[in-house]
């Protein structure tokens, strides 16, 4: 697909200068700056989680720190690596296997809710740029 874009000039020599230094055809490298700046996309989340993070794109600036600041409970995650150390020895049992599994979902889905989160604050022209900004307020 074609598309025609009128470019101040300074961008236009900006991207120039950037495609000369780096000796990328400039065409290739506009394409990767403008899909590199595109909102996060949730095709490669896993299909359970992908209403919530479609649902994040309406969040507001706050709600979003909010998530991005998130964190599993102290008590969850002394559990988990208890347990993942007792798998290392393999003396689980399948109760605690089930548990194991649950809590390590349960994480993985929590990064993948913060990693959005930050991903469209960066888009939004918000990122966060020092653990300041992740405190609670």
């Amino acid at each position: 697909m074609e598309l025609t874009i009128n470019l101040p000039e300074s961008v236009f020599e900006q991207l120039r200068t950037t495609a000369e230094l780096t000796e990328q055809p400039l065409g290739e490298l506009v394409l990767q700056s403008i899909a590199g700046n595109l909102p996060p996309t949730i095709d490669s989340a896993p299909p359970e989680i992908r209403a919530t993070l479609l649902e994040m794109q309406s969040f507001g600036i706050e709600k979003l720190r909010s998530i991005a600041r998130e964190q599993i409970p102290l008590n969850l995650q002394e559990q988990h690596l208890a347990l993942l150390e007792k798998n290392q020895s393999g003396e689980l049992t399948e109760a605690e296997k089930t548990t194991l599994t649950e809590l390590t979902h349960a994480a993985d889905q929590r990064m993948l809710r913060k990693a959005h989160a930050c991903a469209i604050l960066r888009w939004r022209g918000k990122p966060i740029r020092s653990m300041d900004q992740l405190s609670p307020v």
